[in-house]
C-alpha cells in the first residue's frame, strides 16, 4: 500500500539529489546524502486531498487520513482518534496518518463477507471504555454472527464478553448483517443477515436469520420487545424478513429507525422499520434470481408484510448509512447517506413525510466500494472503502 509510494519518493529523491551531487563539491555531495536519508525516512503525508467536486447543493473534497486493508467500519474516539475494523481480523486506531493495532481482538472466521465487522462506542464510553463489535464466530465449516464488548485500555482490548451469537451456524461467507446502533433508552439494534443459502430462513420467527435484534447493552433482552415473552417469535427480535442489513441508524430526534438492506439482482431496499413488522423477504422483494432473473418470491407487494420506503435503481448493494445533522453541511441537513458497494458511490436522499423526493449520488467511482459512512461528533462525514488497499476518509465541504 503506502510502502510502494514511500520507494517512489525516495528514488526521485535520491535520483534527483544524485544528480545535482555529480556537479557539487564534496561538502554539497555530503549534504545530498543526509537529504536523502531523512527522505528516506519520511512516510506519506496523511490528510491529503485526493478529490474535489461539485454537487447539486455543496461543493466538497475528500481527504484520505489513512490506508488500510478491507476497513469495515469506524468509530469516533473522544480524542479526536478513530476506532477502524478491518474485515481481516485486525481492529486499527488511526491519529495522524498513523495506525496502531489494538491488541485483544478474538478470533474472527475472515471468509468472503465474513471477517472482524461493524464497531460502536457505548453511549457512556468517557465512563466505561466499552466497545462493541461484530464478527463472524466459528469455523471452516460453519460461523455465526455475533456481538461482543470489550473495554479499550490504550490500544489493547480487556475484559472480553461474548454477548450474543446468533442460535444457528451454518456455511461460512455470506449475507452476516452485522450493523450496529444504539436507541435513545441505551438498547442496542443489531442486524442479522439471512445468511444466503436458506432464505426462507428470514421469514421464521424462532431463527435469527434476517432479523433486526434489540438488546440491552449486557446483551439481555429488554422488557418491551415485541416479542419478549418468546412464545411468537425469539425474544431478541425487532422486526424479520430482511435479507441483509448493512445500512443502520436511529434519528436522534425522532427515534426513527432507517435500514439499508441487499436485494437479489435489483431490489436494494430503504425501510423504515417499526417493532415486530415483517420486511417480507424472501416471499416479497422487488429483486430478480441471479441464475434466471425471474422475479425473486412470490410477489412485489405481500398484504401484512411492510413494503421498502425506496428501492435503489439500478443496483446499490447498500453498506453504510448515515443521517446529516451538522451545521457543515446546512442543504443537506435532515438527508440520508446510502453507501453503494457496486457503483462505488454515495446516494443522498432527500426525505418528507417517510418519503424519498428526491435522489442524488456522488463520489462515482472516486474513491472505491463504499463500506461505511458516518458523521462524526465534529461535523464531516466519513467513509471507509473495503479495498485490498482501502482507506479512511473524510468529506468536507468546500
Amino acid at each position: 500500500m503506502q510502502h510502494n509510494a514511500v520507494k517512489a519518493t525516495v528514488f526521485a529523491v535520491i535520483t534527483t539529489l544524485g544528480l545535482a551531487a555529480c556537479e557539487a563539491d564534496v561538502d554539497t555531495a555530503a549534504e545530498v546524502a543526509a537529504d536523502a536519508r531523512e527522505a528516506m525516512s519520511v512516510t506519506p503525508a496523511f490528510p491529503t486531498t485526493v478529490y474535489e467536486s461539485g454537487t447539486e447543493y455543496q461543493p466538497i473534497k475528500v481527504v484520505k487520513l489513512a490506508e488500510l486493508e478491507n476497513p469495515w467500519a469506524v468509530a469516533f474516539l473522544p480524542d479526536g482518534r478513530y476506532l477502524v475494523t478491518e474485515r481481516g481480523g485486525r481492529m486499527v486506531i488511526v491519529a495522524n496518518g498513523d495506525v496502531t493495532q489494538v491488541t485483544g481482538v478474538p478470533e474472527v472466521v475472515a471468509r468472503n463477507q465474513g471477517g472482524l465487522l461493524d464497531v460502536v462506542l457505548n453511549p457512556d464510553f468517557d465512563d466505561n471504555s466499552w466497545v462493541y463489535f461484530t464478527y463472524s464466530l466459528g469455523d471452516r465449516q460453519a460461523t455465526t454472527t455475533a456481538l461482543a464488548r470489550a473495554r479499550l485500555d490504550g490500544s489493547a482490548l480487556t475484559d472480553l464478553e461474548v454477548l450474543f451469537e446468533q442460535d444457528r451456524r451454518s456455511q461460512p461467507g455470506r449475507h452476516y448483517g452485522s450493523r450496529l446502533a444504539w436507541m435513545d433508552d441505551g438498547t442496542l439494534l443489531v442486524s442479522i443477515g439471512d445468511r444466503g443459502a436458506e432464505p426462507p430462513r428470514a421469514q421464521d420467527p424462532m431463527d435469527h436469520a434476517g432479523t433486526l435484534l434489540r438488546l440491552t447493552e449486557d446483551g439481555g433482552v429488554p422488557d418491551d420487545n415485541p416479542f419478549a415473552d418468546g412464545e411468537e417469535a425469539l425474544p431478541e427480535i425487532f422486526s424479520i424478513g430482511h435479507r441483509n442489513i448493512q445500512g443502520l441508524i436511529v434519528h436522534p430526534e425522532t427515534g426513527a429507525i432507517w435500514v439499508t438492506e441487499h436485494g437479489p439482482r435489483g431490489g436494494d431496499e430503504l425501510n423504515l422499520v417499526r417493532a415486530g413488522e415483517n420486511y417480507g423477504w424472501p416471499r416479497a422483494g422487488k429483486g430478480r434470481d441471479y441464475r434466471t432473473e425471474e422475479m425473486y418470491g412470490e410477489a412485489r407487494s405481500i398484504e401484512g408484510m411492510i413494503d421498502p420506503v425506496y428501492e435503489f435503481l439500478p443496483t446499490l448493494a447498500p453498506s453504510g448509512l448515515a443521517l446529516v445533522t451538522s451545521d457543515r453541511f446546512p442543504r443537506w441537513q435532515g438527508n440520508l447517506l446510502a453507501g453503494g458497494l457496486r457503483p462505488e458511490l454515495i446516494s443522498r436522499l432527500v426525505i418528507e413525510d417517510d418519503i424519498v423526493v428526491h435522489e442524488e449520488t456522488f463520489l462515482n467511482g472516486a474513491v472505491g466500494r463504499i463500506r461505511d459512512v458516518r458523521e462524526s461528533p465534529d461535523g464531516y462525514i466519513y467513509v471507509v472503502t473495503d479495498e485490498s488497499e482501502g482507506g479512511l476518509y473524510r468529506i468536507e465541504p468546500m
